[in-house]
């Protein structure tokens, strides 16, 4: 009902007895207390006047230190409100929060790996987003308004008025102190030589606001590097046979004078000594294949210009372990060919059928990896040898198998199914607290022929950026990894697990020239031995894995300490 002018709270009720000589005095003053209030309170007047609407002063009172504290450019519209997001995305470009470490997003072909809370809220339907803007109680635009009680009004216009803004420039703001105090570390990192402390407060990390902030280092090409390598064939002795390129007579050093450059900053060249003070304490392991050992191997090839490791593995083991004591730092290789559990047909051939069991963890590993501090784990070729694929103890299907009565599957059916079992394995671990690195898949670069048809690779000089486009299966190899782990990360992000991308696909695919073709082994007379192009040269371009691998390291470091 309206609301008369007559029944606002302006005295007492007066009593039915008879009126006293002051009566006409009494009548100015109400007529002063009804129109003084009406001509300087418009407020009262739209009360009145609006029957929706309650006469409640503290409402009216809040409206109007609202308006008061508003900026020059307040949401008071849409369309206000739209021109000021818009220069506020202008002034702060947006950055992906993707896991702990912050960088711009990328533009590459690559999948986006979204961060699960922002989906969730793009995948809620709209009405069930809550308008920051909206009073607790109040209804949806598109139903009628209705009267907040006074005890609501009260403790909005309360909660609102100590705060001054609303939830939306909240969050704007911490944005912006966020922003601020980032700037203000890495301006105190340049003026120490740009290094910053890291997490526990005593090693200094080399850093440059650029590559953590915006640079992708996976795009990029390969640019000449006079200096390189930085070790030999004769120094290394860490380096396998098969890899040993000099020893067996490669013409060319061509291969090993490049260097990665992303685009938009540099990736600064693996420094061993600053590696060592880096990981003192803490442990690495390789999961996968022999090009995850290529890997560990290249890396304690860097590492020797320093320091050699202990060999602690066992005899007759393809798992590997090496430990440098002074540092108390460890490395590890663990032979995961398949990532899942396997079993040999034939014990002592390992070119007949492998069974895999892709729903089931292998044990050799998943068991050992809690202690690590990181976990580089990959996988692919072996994915296109003969196998027998078994799920919840069945045979489900099997690639190159002579059997007409078993369902012939692609390598792509074991190759996401491993993976996802081996990102589950690592999910269910209750005291790992490291972080998990996918380093992308390498392809191979046969040329002329299948690697068993007389296929070679004779290059010697990279692909420029745009010469070499990623496709067939190699395409499909990397787009089911990418999957795998936008899956892995999600369930990851509940457990407070740690997965990130190490991308060596784009650039590994520019390097024909890397691997050791004739030149792993000495020529053998009427022996045809097929050429390896899946393999790389010690020294060579895997070595950049190690540049990779140590930014990725401190930028995960980084991001804990501003955590």
């Amino acid at each position: 009902m309206k609301l008369q002018v007559s029944e606002l709270p302006i005295g007492k009720p007066q009593s039915l007895r008879k009126t006293p000589k002051i009566a006409p005095f009494l009548v100015t003053l109400t007529v002063l207390f009804t129109i003084i209030p009406l001509y300087y309170y418009p407020s009262l007047r739209y009360n009145i006047n609006n029957p929706n609407k309650t006469n409640d002063a503290t409402t009216s009172s809040f409206d109007s230190l609202q308006e008061s504290i508003k900026p020059a450019a307040s949401m008071s519209s849409s369309e206000e409100e739209k021109e000021e997001q818009n220069n506020y995305n202008n002034e702060n470009p947006k950055l992906e929060t993707d896991g702990n470490i912050i960088v711009k997003r990328p533009e590459s072909a690559k999948e986006e790996l979204d961060d699960e809370s922002s989906s969730e809220s793009r995948n809620k339907p709209p009405e069930e987003i809550e308008d920051p803007t909206r009073l607790p109680g109040s209804t949806k635009s598109n139903k009628s308004d209705q009267t907040l009680s006074s005890r609501s009004q009260e403790q909005v216009a309360s909660r609102k008025s100590s705060s001054g803004i609303s939830r939306r420039e909240k969050k704007r703001s911490a944005g912006r102190r966020r922003q601020r105090d980032s700037e203000n570390v890495f301006k105190e990192g340049e003026k120490r030589g740009s290094r910053i402390v890291d997490s526990t407060g005593n090693k200094l990390i080399d850093t440059n606001r650029e590559g953590l902030l915006s640079c992708d280092l996976f795009k990029g090409e390969w640019v000449p590097n006079p200096e390189g390598p930085y070790y030999t064939n004769s120094t290394c002795w860490a380096v396998q046979e098969h890899q040993n390129c000099m020893k067996f007579g490669r013409p060319d050093t061509g291969f090993l004078k490049w260097r990665w450059k992303p685009d938009g900053c540099e990736l600064p060249l693996f420094d061993p000594e600053q590696f060592l003070e880096f990981v003192r304490g803490k442990s690495i392991a390789f999961v996968g294949d022999s090009v995850a050992r290529n890997h560990m191997q290249s890396l304690i090839c860097l590492l020797s210009k320093v320091i050699y490791p202990e060999d602690l593995s066992k005899t007759n083991d393809q798992n590997q372990r090496w430990v440098y004591k002074d540092y108390n730092f460890n490395i590890s290789m663990f032979w995961a060919p398949y990532l899942v559990r396997t079993e040999k047909t034939d014990p002592n051939d390992v070119t007949k059928p492998f069974n895999l069991y892709l729903d089931e963890f292998d044990q050799d590993w998943t068991t050992n990896i809690e202690t690590y501090d990181y976990v580089i784990i990959s996988a692919g070729h072996w994915f296109f040898r003969p196998t027998m694929f078994y799920v919840d103890r069945r045979l489900a299907g099997c690639l190159y198998c002579p059997q007409d009565n078993v369902t012939h599957l692609t390598s792509y059916f074991s190759y996401r199914r491993a993976f996802r079992t081996a990102f589950r394995a690592i999910n269910s671990l209750e005291n790992f607290k490291g972080v998990t690195f996918l380093r992308t898949f390498a392809p191979s670069h046969f040329e002329g022929g299948l690697w068993d048809k007389g296929g070679d690779c004779v290059r010697t000089r990279p692909f420029k950026k745009n010469e070499k486009v990623l496709d067939d299966y190699n395409l499909q190899m990397y787009t089911i990894q990418l999957e795998e782990l936008k899956i892995a990360k999600k369930d990851a992000r509940r457990k407070g697990l740690r997965f990130r991308l190490f991308d060596a696909t784009q650039s590994m695919l520019l390097r024909p020239d890397g691997h050791p073709s004739k030149y792993g082994h000495w020529p053998t007379q009427n022996v045809s031995l097929a050429n390896d192009c899946v393999h790389w040269c010690l020294p060579g371009p895997i070595d950049t894995w190690n540049d990779f691998l140590f930014e990725l390291f401190k930028r995960e470091e980084t991001e804990r300490s501003f955590s």
